[in-house]
């Protein structure tokens, strides 16, 4: 028999009644029942119950095992009783009773609890992770994650993608954050940067005439943590398509983004043709790049019904600023006061003046409008709104005015908070969409200047032609975003690929031609010795994979993070280095002062 186990803790049936076995694992618990000893053994595969009664040569071993001990069982294969049975566990029809225990390795006094997975302070799960680990919830995710990863390789291997690994160590890239610096101990005083993400190699992957190429890439960012991104790395699928459209990068990626999610949905619905919707459709419907489809609340301009209106407030706006418009967040069922006084609190909470609305209800076989708005506008507009709207008896409407570039992202908080408070957002489903269509470039205030709204190597719609005679702000890309219940799952675009016009676009930036030819000089030298027209796209691992597995957080979903203040607990990093390598690198440490 093998040292340790002939059968895993999850492999034994009621055909293997009547043999003598062996198993290994964890005391997951042990319950004494009167004298006879009940042993809960756990392993990576599953648990199997043990027995061990008085007259078991096992018994007295049996006395001293402790939650979390590693033990060696021998023992013999018995059926429970009928109504002993636990349907529970695949292991549920038969017990193991001891003949031999041998202790592998005794476990101190645990800092945080496996069995029963209390909550627990984030410091002490992340410090004793490997403890952590052995909790069934994060265990079974980290299983499922490796489980979605294959599925992701095994769709891309079987529609010809083939994965290829880029460099880790590389120069920094403008890819919208702080790089994380690695200095060069041969070449003294410069520096590698860790990739954010593999967009120029993968570019330049096409240049070289690889055609499809994807792989499951590390991202380096030096970023502050946030509930949907870890601190300093996480995981992309990234590819990257030559020859292709915007269209085709959709109709390859949909069928692999639906299957995984089919496959381990657990028998959610998940939408089965991604709808296309423009930027500014989505920003005006949901004040939202990323909406939630699962809300059915869908934002309307109502600006004419309180334009010359007895609501002297909008319609003096609307008078003086010909930006100013008038948006309706309609909200089904919300017809009470007390509601929409309590999204009116809500409003004034996050520095808001208010949230202004009406409610409809019926007066007898009349429905009129109400509310301090409805008074005000008078009963013609008042029903207008909620015919245009589609609303009836039992149903309000709260309204945002001034210019939408100003207020749009609040109008869609506020859509979200109505739907969440109406219980009107359908949580068990997986509804997805592409954002299509945004802008190329943005303005920023604070320097006064155009930058690219995302991704710098996207090609503009338009093209040179766009980029000499149409006034940037108004140029669209050829850029694109998979979305799924208001998370960002992936983004994309058709990639520039000619050197005359990737110079243009970074020129309206500010920077030159000689900037842009010794910053992406890789990029640059490429793109003057035939590039085929390419695009491609990266999904984020990491969030696909904490919507499917219902996670809040994505610590939740990986092995070793770091905690929110971007530290590994565990390995006790980031740490000093000695003088010996700082030394060695030619650097020294300057202590900044420390901020108020």
């Amino acid at each position: 028999m093998h040292r340790y186990r002939s059968h895993t803790c999850a492999a034994l049936r009621k055909s293997d009644v009547g043999s003598t076995v062996r198993i290994s694992g964890w005391v997951h618990r042990v319950r004494d029942h009167g004298g006879l000893l009940f042993i809960d053994l756990r392993d990576h595969y599953g648990m199997t119950q043990i027995v061990a009664d008085p007259d078991s040569p096992a018994f007295k071993q049996a006395e001293t095992v402790r939650g979390e001990w590693v033990i060696r069982i021998d023992g013999l294969v018995k059926a429970r009783t009928e109504d002993t049975v636990n349907k529970q566990m695949p292991t549920g029809e038969i017990e193991l009773y001891a003949q031999e225990i041998e202790i592998l390795s005794a476990a101190k006094e645990l800092p945080l609890p496996v069995f029963g997975e209390p909550d627990y302070p984030e410091d002490v799960r992340l410090k004793y992770r490997f403890l952590d680990l052995r909790r069934e919830t994060l265990h079974k995710n980290i299983v499922k994650r490796t489980q979605i990863i294959a599925d992701m390789r095994r769709r891309m291997n079987e529609i010809g993608f083939a994965e290829y690994s880029t460099p880790i160590l590389t120069a920094s890239s403008p890819e919208g954050a702080r790089d994380f610096l690695v200095p060069s101990r041969i070449h003294e005083g410069k520096f590698f940067a860790l990739p954010q993400a593999p967009q120029q190699y993968k570019q330049l992957l096409m240049v070289a005439g690889f055609d499809r190429y994807f792989q499951i890439a590390p991202c380096f960012r030096d970023e502050d943590p946030r509930a949907d991104r870890l601190p300093g790395e996480f995981y992309q699928l990234d590819l990257e398509m030559s020859f292709v459209e915007q269209e085709d990068v959709w109709t390859t990626m949909e069928p692999v983004i639906r299957g995984v999610f089919e496959q381990f949905a657990e028998g959610k619905p998940v939408t089965q043709t991604f709808p296309r919707i423009p930027y500014d459709v989505a920003i005006r419907k949901y004040g939202s790049d990323k909406p939630d489809l699962r809300n059915p609340i869908e934002m309307q301009a109502v600006t004419e019904h309180f334009a010359g209106s007895g609501f002297k407030v909008f319609a003096g706006m609307i008078a003086a600023n010909p930006k100013v418009e008038i948006w309706a967040i309609p909200a089904k069922t919300g017809g009470s006061r007390a509601f929409c006084d309590r999204m009116n609190a809500w409003a004034q909470s996050t520095g808001q003046p208010g949230l202004g609305y009406i409610f409809w209800r019926k007066e007898g076989e009349k429905l009129e409008g109400a509310g301090p708005l409805a008074k005000n506008i008078g009963e013609e507009r008042t029903d207008a709104i909620r015919t245009q709207l589609g609303l009836g008896d039992g149903d309000a409407c709260f309204f945002v005015a001034g210019d939408p570039a100003k207020f749009y992202k609040f109008a869609g908080e506020a859509r979200t908070r109505a739907g969440e408070e109406l219980n009107l957002v359908d949580r068990d489903r997986f509804e997805f969409c592409w954002i299509i269509d945004f802008p190329f470039y943005e303005w920023l205030e604070d320097e006064k200047k155009i930058d690219f709204a995302h991704n710098p190597f996207s090609m503009p719609q338009g093209g040179m032609d766009a980029l000499n005679n149409q006034e940037p702000l108004s140029i669209k890309a050829y850029q694109y975003d998979l979305v799924c219940n208001g998370f960002e799952l992936a983004s994309g675009s058709i990639r520039n690929q000619l050197p005359d016009v990737m110079v243009k676009a970074f020129e309206l930036t500010g920077k030159s031609k000689e900037e842009v030819e010794e910053q992406f000089g890789g990029l640059y030298r490429a793109f003057q010795y035939g590039a085929p027209p390419h695009g491609g796209m990266a999904a984020g691992v990491d969030r696909i994979i904490m919507l499917l597995v219902g996670a809040k957080n994505l610590r939740e979903i990986s092995l070793f993070p770091m905690n929110q203040q971007a530290q590994d607990l565990l390995m006790g990093a980031p740490s000093p280095a000695t003088p010996a390598q700082l030394r060695e690198l030619a650097l020294r440490v300057v202590q900044l002062p420390k901020k108020d």
